[in-house]
């Protein structure tokens, strides 16, 4: 753990559907995202369980701060289920996120019920994210009026539109009428190489797991797969067909069909 403060995560809370709530469901996003990324799957989830989304430090409602160590945003994720009397919890996390999943699985394994992995292993990654570094800066610099001006100033950055689209989630209007950001941009540039570097933890987390990848994403290859398992040595690895990156909003079905099917399995 750290000695950080925690931040006051803002979050979504989906009350179970069904007359029987079963073990709640943590949902972590990846960079640049937010709880709201994941509505259309948290309101399947609900129907048998409750789903806690969660925005991270620095991004979406969350509060902005400086530390983005995994050891620390796992603990503020921590200490959300504490103030929401979360004892357990399935913990499903994207790239990201599946880093913060897979530290607070190594620190609190007591916590997980079970872990799910979106895309990411636990190593360290090469930077990646200039351009989008970059077309974030431009937008704040050119006070965009309207997001047509906002997608205009991303485009001299970003050319892939469904990214575009993405980034564009981290827009809001400020009280003069122009687009500015709510993501913490200063604060993830500053703790980029956290970022990009492994999750928290010393031992591996012995308990069931769950990896989701895209056969079209090279985020994990077969020459991670050894690092992957000395960190999750019972991890299952499932590779979604036609999928990159960003294979829960590539192929829901699928992702949903696997997420589901694994949780029933480890459900308490």
């Amino acid at each position: 753990m750290t000695d950080a403060e925690t931040l006051d995560l803002h979050f979504l809370d989906m009350a179970c559907e069904a007359q029987r709530e079963a073990t709640p469901l943590v949902v972590i996003h990846g960079l640049m995202g937010s709880a709201d990324n994941w509505r259309s799957h948290l309101k399947v989830w609900q129907r048998t369980r409750r789903v806690i989304a969660v925005d991270l430090r620095n991004h979406g409602r969350s509060p902005h701060g400086d530390d983005m160590r995994y050891a620390t945003m796992s603990q503020d994720v921590l200490a959300l289920m504490d103030r929401l009397s979360i004892t357990q919890a399935h913990i499903l996390g994207h790239s990201m996120g599946g880093k913060v999943a897979i530290s607070l699985a190594r620190l609190a394994p007591e916590r997980v019920v079970s872990l799910m992995v979106g895309d990411i292993a636990p190593v360290t990654y090469r930077h990646g994210h200039d351009d989008v570094f970059a077309a974030l800066e431009r937008v704040r610099e050119g006070t965009p009026k309207n997001r047509r001006e906002a997608d205009d100033l991303l485009a001299e950055h970003v050319d892939a539109r469904p990214t575009r689209l993405f980034l564009a989630t981290n827009l809001v209007r400020n009280d003069d009428g122009v687009m500015g950001l709510r993501v913490g941009l200063d604060e993830i540039k500053r703790g980029y190489s956290d970022i990009i570097g492994p999750p928290a933890g010393e031992v591996p987390f012995e308990g069931p797991t769950l990896v989701l990848r895209g056969s079209e994403s090279h985020y994990v290859t077969d020459d991670m797969l050894p690092a992957l398992r000395e960190v999750l040595p019972k991890a299952r690895v499932v590779t979604l067909k036609q999928a990159g990156h960003w294979l829960h909003a590539e192929q829901p079905e699928a992702f949903q069909q696997a997420v589901d099917a694994f949780i029933a399995h480890h459900d308490r």
